[in-house]
């Protein structure tokens, strides 16, 4: 073959003319930005979740930081690990990253894109611009904004959603395309990967929107098809009321009526006091025809002992007060003590703003401040309480936030990073817990380090180092509010006023929540204690008011309690209408629930006449009054009570179980009850009382009412062919095992 051969001069003028021509070539577009578009890319085709190469261990060899919180790592892991094989500079569109999500190659995760979609472009490009990688110069997305916001359809309609992120350079950008949907409700409204949400039955629900550790919401609405007659909707009896009927009616849902007298005495003796009235209570109330009578009532209960009892359970559950890890002399006499110290908060009333400061900034010996007890337990075996579980449940406990995830990655549905979570860690980077041998005698001591100024720490730095990083933090809330702090400062003061201060909503609300949810079974937000922009109140008008009321009353909890007793809403009879019938989310009728653990247990016992024993305890003392829930006791747990491992209010179960179901039926708290020769029954069978008299003090004494003329009439028939004794032991073993009996309704 004869090769061609040019002199030198003519070769140099081909090349430059080359160059010259690419010079003059039009100039390229930017490289996509691999914090900006490559990233958030990754994440909308579900590459770096949980289930793909997001995991653990990744998959097949190729891992990806969780949802992108860590894009130095994915950098390297993309173009670095094993010389890149998943990319390939010389030749890009064979590149592995491309040829997976296309089909070309196997690939577990499926075809996720076409050849000549938008996702394959931006690949393409930025693997043909070199790979460039993350750019600290690259503008931050600083908020989204989601058209429409807010949308009215029918069952069947589409809606398709618009998505403009602002970033810190001043632009606004079309990211529609990159972004996250999902549906709070995807059996009301759900959403496709484009944006596009179709409306599948009535209700209301939020549809988010995740970008880049950003997210937004919109609101999808489906009125049902009835008309409601508007004088049901305008019975108010206070500002909730007005509220949560106009939600209501915006959706076309009907109230039930309001409950009777006798439902209404049981009810609120069960939600406030946790025990069931005496038949004398009930007849009392029953009798009394005062048309303020449920306002009267209300007011002497949130004054009785049994509701400091009550509630001081409510907070030991919360502030998660068990002996597990408590390794100090006295033992669970340490978890009595902070009972006994709630008890008397809540018998002064105290503000839940004092409340948390005082748990907050606790120190000195546990002898002496037996509130110590809750850092105990959340910061546990731990040198560095930083490295503990105190942050995430200081968050979750009293701004009812989730960050735990946050302590290994990017939460998955907020804007908060691992860093926003070593920054609220560090407050807690000054505690140390002072333990000794049993056989000492010594208490546990809580010190804050830095506090002398002969210690070595009185003049270091304040703060943690993140342990992905290496970059050293200093205390910052959750909202990136910048704090001054003195080396000898003991950050959790600072903490302490932050989270109390009557402008964070996340305080109030995180309470105003859960005694919504302790007195109507849902909240406004659930999961109770999963407050954040992504997951909004079913009525967002109702929930400001309620958080108005309670800061502008200074935080007093019996304050809120008692509007929300005398509301209407809160006095709705549990049965239904045909217009209401579906509803679990806006409070159309009372939802019946079972009643928590202790307070079964406590009904049984009190219907019965029989107490409890509990080992170290004096006979008669209620389940409700125990301040161990580490106490054995196979009722208790068989229930669901709270065994305060963690701050989530999940620990307590509410759910109906068939072992439950079982033990009542033939368990030994039932049918020994009854049976017992100091039993209620066995007195009233000793008496001279009719058959009509013990059948009321059966009815009033297990169910707060009087038996209906059917309930006499079987009960009677009953009784003439049977033995007395047997059949109304039947009776009674019947009543204590229908749903009457162990719902609150």
């Amino acid at each position: 073959m004869t090769h061609l051969r040019l002199p030198i001069a003519a070769s140099l003028t081909i090349l430059f003319s080359m160059a010259t021509v690419r010079a003059e070539s039009p100039v390229p577009e930017a490289a996509p930005s691999f914090l900006n578009d490559v990233m958030p890319l990754f994440t909308r085709l579900g590459c770096n979740q949980g289930a793909c190469h997001g995991k653990g261990a990744g998959q097949n060899g190729f891992r990806l930081s969780l949802r992108g919180y860590a894009p130095e790592m994915d950098y390297l892991s993309l173009t670095r690990e094993f010389h890149g094989r998943r990319v390939n500079p010389a030749a890009p569109e064979e590149s592995l990253l491309l040829r997976k999500p296309l089909g070309l190659s196997p690939h577990e995760g499926g075809t996720l894109f076409s050849s000549g979609s938008r996702p394959h472009r931006v690949l393409l490009a930025w693997l043909r611009a070199g790979m460039p990688g993350p750019n600290k110069a690259d503008p931050n997305p600083l908020r989204l904004a989601v058209e429409p916001a807010r949308r009215t359809m029918r069952p069947g309609d589409e809606q398709p959603l618009k998505v403009r992120a602002e970033y810190s350079d001043g632009r606004t950008r079309d990211v529609t395309w990159l972004c996250k949907f999902d549906s709070n409700d995807p059996g009301m409204a759900e959403v496709d990967a484009d944006g596009v949400v179709r409306a599948r039955r009535h209700g209301e629900t939020a549809v988010r929107v995740s970008f880049q550790g950003l997210v937004a919401v919109a609101i999808v609405t489906s009125p049902f098809e009835q008309v409601v007659d508007p004088a049901r909707l305008s019975q108010h009896h206070n500002f909730i009321d007005k509220h949560a009927f106009k939600k209501l009616g915006e959706l076309h849902i009907e109230p039930s009526d309001l409950c009777d007298d006798a439902v209404f005495v049981r009810r609120a003796f069960l939600d406030t006091l946790g025990v069931l009235p005496t038949p004398s209570e009930v007849r009392a109330f029953l009798a009394d025809k005062r048309p303020n009578r449920r306002a009267l009532l209300i007011d002497r209960l949130l004054e009785r002992p049994e509701f400091v009892d009550y509630w001081a359970l409510q907070w030991s559950d919360l502030l998660q007060n068990r002996r597990e890890r408590d390794h100090d002399v006295r033992g669970v006499k340490g978890v009595r003590a902070l009972h006994e110290w709630l008890r008397k908060q809540v018998a002064a009333n105290r503000p839940w703003d004092e409340l948390a400061r005082a748990v907050l900034t606790a120190d000195g010996s546990v002898n002496d401040h037996p509130a110590i007890g809750y850092f105990i337990v959340t910061v546990g075996e731990h040198r560095e309480a930083e490295k503990s579980e105190v942050a995430s449940s200081v968050a979750q406990a009293l701004l009812g936030t989730r960050i735990g995830c946050a302590q290994c990655h990017n939460h998955p549905l907020e804007k908060y990073t691992q860093d926003d979570y070593y920054h609220f860690a560090a407050f807690f980077s000054r505690i140390r817990l002072e333990r000794h041998e049993p056989k000492s005698g010594k208490p546990t001591v809580l010190l804050t380090l830095g506090k002398n100024p002969k210690d070595s720490e009185a003049k270091a730095p304040i703060g943690v180092v993140q342990p992905r990083t290496g970059q050293f933090l200093k205390p910052q809330p959750l909202d990136r509010t910048a704090l001054s702090l003195a080396p000898g400062d003991d950050p959790r003061i600072a903490l302490a006023k932050w989270i109390t201060d009557p402008k964070n909503e996340y305080f109030s609300g995180a309470m105003v929540n859960r005694l919504w949810r302790h007195f109507f079974d849902v909240g406004l937000v659930e999961p109770v204690d999963d407050l954040r922009a992504s997951n909004p109140p079913t009525n967002p008008e109702l929930w400001s008011a309620l958080n108005r009321e309670f800061v502008e009353h200074r935080f007093d909890l019996k304050h809120l309690m008692r509007q929300i007793l005398n509301s209407r809403l809160y006095q709705l009879a549990s049965a239904t209408r045909p217009g209401n019938r579906g509803d679990r989310k806006f409070y159309s009728h009372y939802y019946a629930r079972r009643l928590p653990a202790e307070v079964l247990l406590d009904a049984l016992s009190q219907s019965t006449g029989v107490p409890d024993s509990f080992p170290g305890y004096p006979l008669g003392l209620r389940a409700g009054q125990l301040p161990d829930s580490g106490l054995s006791s196979y009722f208790l747990s068989l229930f669901g009570r709270s065994e305060r491992v963690t701050a989530c209010a999940c620990e307590r179960n509410g759910e109906v179980t068939m072992p439950q179901l079982l033990h009542l039926q033939n368990g030994s708290s039932v049918v020994e009850k009854i049976q017992s020769g100091e039993g209620r029954l066995t007195r009233w069978l000793k008496s001279k009382a009719g058959d009509d008299e013990i059948m009321e003090e059966l009815w009033l004494s297990s169910l707060s009412r009087l038996p209906s003329a059917k309930e006499r009439t079987a009960a009677h028939l009953m009784l003439k062919t049977g033995n007395r004794e047997e059949v109304y032991r039947d009776l009674f073993w019947a009543i204590l095992n229908a749903k009457e009996f162990s719902f609150n309704h």
